[in-house]
């Protein structure tokens, strides 16, 4: 594996409501170090709907050398909008690369899913909601890729106008990209208990097609039978105004299940010759710990965090941060530690 990853939540932006409250520079600071010599990364996404902090935190990636995958999340956005927010942000990478960094852009993630146009739908849920039924999925396969397809196009021409490194895209299986205008394939890509007998088969199915394929997410929330899941591992949470409120039931902790399902989907992305991969993802600020109240509000086991956040108080691994390390933690940092060169 050429590029050791982890995503970097800046915060994604909804409705004008930003994830991530707090947005400490000193903090971001600190954790992308952690990022490189504890997990041992050389590569870094850096996520988030608000183009100065995600220029923030790339400016830090890059100043220690990590490999920075700029990455602006549009959420509810039309194409317009997007390809504004696009344009912005790859005058944004183009600076940093200018500086020396090596910046890939990645031009959106999950665009059908996640903005508007390209499937039925108000609602991100009610999106997502269409992938479990797949006889509504094969009735609009066909017209969401050719949409996806036909805004990639334009976003891949207008960011090459701005930036002169390599540009991707963070799909998703169903959207059955293109991959002409862009210099990597890349995927979002979860195992679930649907698809754990073919799973290592599409890992090869996609590394045959040529081109560099990276990860850009995979993992797994914290509670029992998550991994099962796969990517749906959120949904046992309720939200209100755009933001996690409490989860829908009790559920049990399952951190040594977390840690296992990182790992195996490492070895088995190493095994398949994937060029890079971002494990989803270091810290979700919104979904945070609460072991001492009602476990409904626990937001942390919904959430697919390596360390888990806490509102009230700090953790005492790593002093003045808000948050301690979850197993998962250790299990990318043994795997990334394991296939990083000498110094």
């Amino acid at each position: 594996m050429r590029a050791r990853g982890i995503s970097y939540d800046t915060g994604f932006v909804k409705n004008g409501a930003v994830s991530r409250k707090l947005f400490d520079p000193e903090v971001v600071g600190r954790e992308l170090r952690i990022i490189r010599d504890d997990l041992h990364c050389n590569a870094v996404r850096v996520m988030g709907g608000d183009p100065e902090r995600v220029e923030l935190a790339a400016g830090y990636a890059a100043d220690l050398g990590l490999e920075v995958w700029f990455s602006p999340y549009p959420l509810e956005l039309t194409a317009d909008e997007m390809l504004s927010l696009f344009a912005d942000c790859a005058e944004r990478a183009e600076r940093l690369r200018r500086r020396g960094a090596e910046v890939v852009f990645v031009a959106g993630a999950e665009l059908s899913l996640m903005n508007k146009g390209f499937l039925p739908g108000d609602s991100i849920d009610d999106r997502v909601a269409l992938l479990s039924r797949p006889d509504r999925v094969r009735e609009h396969i066909g017209q969401v890729s050719a949409r996806v397809n036909d805004f990639l196009d334009k976003a891949a021409a207008l960011v090459r106008e701005r930036f002169g490194g390599r540009v991707t895209y963070a799909s998703v299986p169903l959207e059955r990209v293109d991959w002409a205008p862009f210099d990597i394939m890349s995927v979002d890509l979860y195992r679930s208990a649907e698809t754990a007998d073919r799973f290592a088969e599409g890992v090869h199915h996609l590394v045959a097609q040529g081109k560099p394929v990276a990860i850009t997410e995979f993992g797994a929330a914290g509670y029992r039978g998550a991994a099962d899941r796969g990517a749906h591992g959120l949904e046992i949470v309720e939200y209100k105004d755009a933001g996690p409120l409490r989860l829908n039931g009790e559920y049990a902790r399952d951190e040594a299940g977390q840690a296992a399902y990182v790992r195996e989907l490492l070895e088995a992305f190493d095994a398949g010759g994937i060029d890079s991969t971002f494990v989803f993802t270091f810290a979700l600020y919104d979904h945070v710990h609460r072991p001492d109240g009602d476990p409904r509000e626990d937001l942390d086991l919904a959430s697919y965090g390596i360390v888990k956040v806490f509102e009230d108080r700090l953790g005492t691994t790593y002093p003045g941060l808000p948050w301690e390390p979850k197993a998962a933690f250790t299990a990318v940092a043994d795997h990334y530690g394991e296939g990083r060169l000498p110094r």
